[in-house]
């Protein structure tokens, strides 16, 4: 029986029992079978299957964005399921027979250099603490998608394989000119709610943004829905139009990473990346009297070296994302479609597009299929 049959009949067996298992209430985060603290600061853990059940083979996890105001540590909230019986990742991944390992990144904020190196040294102690993996494959959501997407990439002999969810792996730089032109356009049809340069921010807004979110959700709720409308034709940011609610969720959402990331993103990159000299806002009063900024070249230059992808694939990689993502917008497939035809190197690649608005919005069974189609690759 090939490798692929045995693993969709255990699969299908897995999905077939476990409706009937109840699911216990886990309150506190997963328990690790090897846990500790890299030299650098970045904190590890592995949990392996029930003994005799392993299979040999590996996953890893890269967590998303973080920001810089938390303390370092696991982000176990993003390995939460949104249903099936299993409350995090790991004991899915484990229910498989997989081995399952992740590490917080040594830093907050924007962690895309040091994620890959502590995603890197996380390999490396698995094959000291346990053994070397028959096969691993890495999975990573959002900032973890695209140091995933990176890592398979640049060092194809370490994985087997990579999947990638809701990542700004199509093209970084634009990833912060939409969030930059975002608070430009918002700034402009709602003034005063933030400071007036999305560039600067105060540390105020920082330690207060509950207080600034309550009131630009207040702010919303009275506004003209027309000019509310504007806004985000004219940023292209997406909302379900079957619920009202998300257009909430969609200005705030996008806010936050603004507010949250805009300096410490100018720190990390050695100067400021927004540019919108030569952006065209759809709205013609809008793109007459818009404030315009210009990037440092050493930020871009940072950026084109360390950040963007090429799509030269040489393992099996799959990318999944909503339509409707308000926070990593679904164009990043088109573009990372793109750059793999130019330039892959025979790794087979597939695209899962998800019909759904969300950031990282996905039904363990959706995650479950792409895994599927990653796992049974040669």
């Amino acid at each position: 029986m090939s490798r692929s049959v045995k693993l969709i009949l255990a699969l299908l067996l897995v999905f077939a029992i476990t409706p009937a298992m109840p699911a216990l209430a886990q309150t506190e985060d997963p328990s690790c079978d090897y846990y500790g603290t890299h030299a650098n600061g970045a904190i590890y853990c592995i949990e392996m299957p029930p003994e005799g059940y392993w299979n040999g083979d590996l996953v890893v996890f890269a967590h998303g964005y973080v920001p810089i105001t938390e303390p370092v540590g696991i982000p176990w909230p993003q390995m939460m399921l949104a249903d099936g019986p299993y409350t995090y990742m790991p004991d899915l991944i484990n229910s498989l027979g997989y081995a399952f390992a992740t590490t917080s990144y040594s830093v907050n904020g924007l962690a895309v250099e040091r994620g890959r190196t502590d995603i890197l040294d996380l390999m490396e102690v698995f094959n000291q603490v346990v053994e070397e993996p028959n096969r691993a494959y890495l999975v990573g959501a959002s900032e973890g998608a695209l140091i995933t997407t990176l890592i398979v990439e640049k060092h194809p002999g370490v994985f087997d394989g990579g999947m990638a969810l809701c990542g700004p792996i199509g093209d970084f730089n634009e990833q912060i000119n939409y969030w930059g032109n975002f608070r430009v356009a918002f700034d402009h049809y709602m003034p005063s709610f933030l400071p007036p340069s999305p560039v600067n921010i105060p540390q105020d807004v920082m330690d207060n943004w509950d207080g600034y979110a309550l009131n630009i959700g207040m702010g919303l709720s009275m506004a003209d829905p027309a000019t509310v409308a504007t806004l985000l034709a004219v940023t292209g940011a997406p909302i379900d139009p079957f619920n009202p609610g998300s257009i909430f969720d969609t200005v705030l959402g996008i806010l936050w990473y603004n507010v949250f990331a805009t300096n410490n993103g100018i720190e990390v990159l050695r100067g400021q990346p927004f540019d919108n000299l030569e952006f065209e806002y759809l709205d013609p009063y809008l793109n007459a009297i818009a404030p315009r900024f210009s990037a440092d070249k050493k930020a871009l230059g940072t950026i084109e070296k360390k950040y963007e992808t090429s799509g030269a694939l040489k393992r099996p990689f799959l990318t999944m994302h909503t339509t409707l993502d308000p926070i990593v917008p679904y164009w990043h497939i088109t573009m990372y479609a793109a750059k793999v035809s130019a330039n892959s190197k025979g790794g087979p690649y597939m695209n899962i597009p998800v019909d759904r608005y969300g950031h990282c919005n996905f039904t363990t069974d959706e995650i479950m299929g792409g895994f599927l189609w990653l796992v049974s690759q040669p």
